[in-house]
């Protein structure tokens, strides 16, 4: 991954994530589904302006206070990120068979990992893109769906940034993000494929808990 698009990658994790549950609705056909209460891409729209907002508002606050960025970060990451599920995702044939706890241990560790990383990058974000949800279409075998949405700079150039999110708990949850067709999940299989060809899932996580081991999102 082109080293530019790391903060876009983190960005878009983050702007699609949110506290507050979303009702569950059947996903629309096609982009109209932008104005529909409760959707998930209303979810994406409402969500990117509102981080967009934030982190504009609060960036003193945060090149002065890291421990304060690290909480806004890690608050909505967790909120609405299905991390067990891209973890699942992550992991493609090392996860089979794995137990919940497993799972679980990967996910939360590769997640804090990336935060700690990268989460600072997002004080160098530019918080003047304008957000655009260009469509909501289902995913294949009823997997949840795509919202595909642009970042728009100010000179018009568009960043594609498109979410997978499927239903879980009764709410929408992000599993996956795609910046300019470059893949979270995939971006990881790819990396961690050879660890995990040696070494249990657990050993991969407590080396990604302790820095042995980085999430490297420009791999």
């Amino acid at each position: 991954m082109n080293r530019k698009l790391i903060p876009l990658l983190v960005a878009g994790v983050l702007l699609a994530t949110a506290p507050g549950l979303v009702p569950v609705q059947a996903a629309p056909q096609a982009a109209a589904a932008a104005t529909t209460q409760g959707s998930p891409s209303k979810m994406v729209l409402d969500n990117s302006q509102r981080i967009l907002s934030t982190l504009e508002s609060r960036r003193a606050e945060f090149t002065k206070n890291p421990a304060a960025l690290r909480q806004f970060v890690s608050g909505e990451f967790n909120s609405m990120f299905d991390r067990d599920y891209a973890a699942r995702q992550v992991l493609g044939r090392h996860g089979r068979g794995a137990s919940d706890a497993d799972i679980k241990t990967f996910g939360d560790a590769l997640a804090d990992n990336l935060m700690q990383r990268y989460g600072s990058s997002l004080l160098n974000f530019n918080t003047k893109l304008r957000v655009r949800v260009k469509s909501e279409t289902p995913l294949p075998r009823g997997l949840g769906v795509k919202v595909a949405s642009e970042m728009l700079r100010s000179d018009g150039d568009a960043i594609p940034v498109d979410y997978l999110m499927r239903q879980s708990g009764g709410q929408w949850k992000v599993f996956d993000v795609m910046v300019e067709g470059v893949s979270f999940v995939q971006t990881f299989r790819q990396q961690f494929d050879q660890q995990l060809q040696t070494k249990s899932i657990a050993q991969v996580a407590a080396e990604l808990r302790n820095g042995q081991l980085q999430a490297d999102a420009d791999k």
